[in-house]
């Protein structure tokens, strides 16, 4: 499984989303299961699925989707398609 899947099967879990809505308009806020909760929830799996630990100023500025994936080539995680 690609990184990329990994990646949006964390979402889909998360947030109980289908893999067509995950683009650039999946931002913090826009379902109402991406609150804050949602949110240190998210990045936990991520953390975990990834084996990675994210640093306070990533995960505040985690907001979309997409800037998640430019945040996790920090910690060395290729999310390309």
């Amino acid at each position: 499984m690609s990184n990329k899947e990994r990646y949006d099967q964390v979402f889909e879990k998360c947030f109980s989303v289908q893999p067509g809505v995950l683009d650039e308009k999946f931002v913090y806020n826009c379902i109402p299961a991406w609150d804050s909760v949602g949110h240190m929830g998210l990045i936990a799996a991520l953390e975990e699925e990834f084996d990675i630990m994210m640093d306070t100023e990533d995960i505040i500025e985690f907001g979309s989707y997409t800037v998640g994936i430019e945040k996790l080539k920090k910690y060395g995680v290729d999310i390309s398609a």
